[in-house]
């Protein structure tokens, strides 16, 4: 899969395509039906498929702190998109040049001139260009006059509801990891490499894995039960992982940091996949670093007695989520109150 930052990075042998534009945040199973309908496209016209997505997001870039949290971070959306068979994938800088460019000049300049759109898959209540004054309509009338065909996206729903990202970004911030891998196809999961930090985990005794999150909201935050896949290695491990800002020791910004149980090697730089299977506690302050020592040791407990009642023949492969050991609720109910990512509203193109 090829991927192309900017329209100025667009060849002429690159035109001629099938495309689709969106967030696609989480690449769940609702766009990937939308992908499906575009991989059948292209397969009639003899044609590659390209996705046109932004970074950063709509969203982020007029709403900043307050927009939603983001479920997938450009690298990992990227990656997934190609396991989806996608054969390009456009990122174009969402800056004010952009945000300027009026309904017509969007499609003449990305869709015609730069893309050479031959079919284009998109929602009926798709809006776009400045001041969003572009719609389904528009494109329409465009398509037939520059001569490619408009198709609006088919709604994908499970249990009687359309998929979006809001869907799966709320069936996570109430701990039913069960649901969300339904409505994504996969368990949720992070991904990154392990950096050096503060150290403070191995002074009692409990070493962790700290991966660097995004900053701005959190999908999740607080304490979980996880399950840890080294880059390169079948084996899944058990741990205990805290998601968040760390209140007793502080961050500059948010981490992951995960204790991997009975695991006894150097992770610096390597990547990590990280599934979080159920949620322990929110993340809290603690008065003294003996009072955090002990909330710890707790918490592995937990983590152990976890997955000592759910293990089924260990955890050595994840092509079924059934494998898993997901929850569809948190330890304790409290245990959602803190979630950052709840009462967002759903993006116009959200799904």
């Amino acid at each position: 899969m090829e991927v192309i930052r900017g329209l100025h990075n667009l060849r002429e042998k690159r035109r001629g395509t099938v495309a689709t534009i969106g967030n696609f945040d989480g690449v769940h199973l609702g766009h990937r039906a939308v992908l499906d309908q575009c991989r059948d496209q292209a397969a009639q016209l003899g044609l590659p498929v390209s996705v046109v997505v932004f970074e950063p997001q709509p969203r982020e870039y007029f709403a900043g702190d307050q927009a939603p949290p983001r479920l997938t971070r450009l690298r990992d959306k990227v990656s997934l998109l190609g396991e989806c068979g996608i054969d390009r994938v456009l990122v174009l800088p969402f800056n004010e040049r952009l945000r300027c460019l009026t309904a017509m000049e969007f499609i003449d300049q990305v869709l015609v001139e730069g893309l050479g759109v031959r079919h284009l898959v998109v929602g009926d209540d798709f809006r776009f260009g400045c001041d969003r004054s572009g719609d389904f309509h528009l494109l329409s009338v465009a398509g037939a006059h520059h001569g490619f065909a408009v198709e609006h996206t088919r709604t994908f729903c499970m249990d009687d509801e359309r998929v979006s990202s809001t869907r799966v970004r709320t069936t996570l911030a109430c701990g039913n990891f069960t649901a969300a891998a339904r409505l994504m196809g996969r368990p949720y999961a992070y991904r990154g490499r392990v950096v050096r930090d503060q150290q403070r985990g191995r002074t009692i005794g409990v070493p962790t894995a700290n991966l660097l999150l995004s900053r701005g909201a959190l999908v999740l935050r607080g304490v979980y039960a996880v399950m840890v896949q080294i880059e390169g290695e079948a084996e899944f491990y058990p741990a205990v992982a805290n998601v968040g800002w760390r209140p007793t020791v502080g961050s500059s910004r948010p981490v992951l940091e995960a204790h991997l149980l009975d695991y006894d090697g150097d992770l610096y730089d390597r990547h990590l996949r990280v599934v979080p299977c159920i949620k322990l506690r929110n993340e809290m302050s603690f008065d003294s670093f003996e009072s955090l020592k002990t909330q710890i040791q707790d918490d592995i407990r937990q983590t152990r007695e976890y997955f000592e009642q759910h293990a089924q023949g260990g955890f050595q492969h994840d092509e079924a989520q059934s494998l898993f050991p997901l929850a569809s609720a948190p330890c304790a109910r409290e245990a959602v109150t803190h979630d950052s990512s709840a009462g967002h509203p759903a993006d116009h193109d959200d799904g």
